[in-house]
């Protein structure tokens, strides 16, 4: 089941059984052919290990920034070889399979930052694209502009596995908290974060953010990256991290390719969400105009805090 955050902003908690958890760590080259055997590489090694969920990174089909170079391989949905191949691995090994994202064309002059949920029988259970492009300019001169080959996506996902509600995020996303509120509020108690963070960024952020979200949602977090040197001189982060809702680390990767993997406990969900209701007892808040000062000051709704409970 997939469904926008606005279809189920009330839903409670969906918590089953104790379960593992893969995350795939590659250094995705040019050529799709080639990060789809070593992904699968990598993939059928968790699931031997007994991982029943297992994510790969952001950009898992081709790391290719040249915008020309990129649509000349790009594929619609229904063509690309990559997702093909994926859906039918998931079927093979019975497990739900998270592609963090493939390029996917989505026109003749753009295409999507797409994230896929895979189920056990090979069907597309959730689709997701990336909503923030990565636009900026970083302090050793590299220079990203994510938005002149890719389209926004405009709703924010989640899907039912069979033990936890999981919400679907990419990369960037990571720095936008009110995405996350939002789907641990939609009952979401797994947050997927699959990125290719570079390294420049990564060492500075990567880890006090993917935690800081676990910690604000009582949520596990679960962060597949790309790591080293790519094949097209790109230096991303690596360090894929599973992290628990009290915000502690319980597997990390290094920055070469391969996987970690980690017991997921859905109940430890709602016991740090009762130790610290913070989704309940959270206060959203409006800019108003203020009369006849020519300012702005915040308005808060919603119910008072009831305190920390720590």
């Amino acid at each position: 089941m997939t469904a926008s955050v606005s279809d189920a902003a009330s839903r409670p908690l969906h918590l089953g059984a104790p379960f593992k958890a893969a995350l795939v760590q590659m250094r995705t080259a040019k050529s799709v052919a080639a990060n789809v055997e070593a992904a699968s590489g990598l993939i059928r090694a968790a699931a031997a290990e007994g991982a029943t969920y297992v994510q790969t990174p952001e950009m898992t089909g081709t790391m290719e920034e040249n915008r020309q170079a990129l649509f000349a391989v790009l594929q619609e949905e229904e063509t690309d070889p990559a997702l093909a191949a994926f859906r039918a691995l998931a079927k093979e090994l019975g497990i739900h399979l998270h592609i963090g994202s493939l390029a996917i064309k989505a026109g003749s002059h753009r295409a999507a930052n797409r994230s896929f949920l895979i189920g056990p029988a090979g069907a597309i259970l959730a689709r997701y694209d990336k909503i923030h492009m990565f636009d900026v300019d970083l302090p050793n001169g590299d220079v990203y502009r994510e938005s002149e080959a890719y389209r926004p996506g405009e709703i924010a996902v989640h899907a039912d596995l069979p033990e936890i509600r999981i919400g679907l995020t990419i990369c960037y996303d990571l720095r936008f908290p009110a995405l996350f509120r939002a789907l641990a509020e939609a009952g979401a108690g797994m947050l997927a974060v699959p990125a290719a963070f570079t390294k420049t960024t990564g060492e500075a952020h990567w880890h006090v953010l993917l935690r800081a979200r676990a910690i604000e949602t009582g949520s596990f977090v679960l962060a597949a990256a790309q790591g080293g040197t790519h094949e097209n001189g790109r230096e991303t982060f690596g360090h894929s991290l599973i992290i628990d809702p009290w915000g502690r680390i319980l597997a990390e990767a290094g920055t070469e390719p391969g996987f970690i993997s980690a017991v997921i406990d859905p109940a430890e969900v709602a016991a740090v969400r009762r130790r610290i209701p913070s989704l309940e007892n959270g206060r959203r808040f409006e800019l108003l105009p203020e009369p006849g000062a020519g300012r702005l000051h915040l308005a808060a709704s919603g119910p008072a805090p009831a305190g920390d409970a720590a």
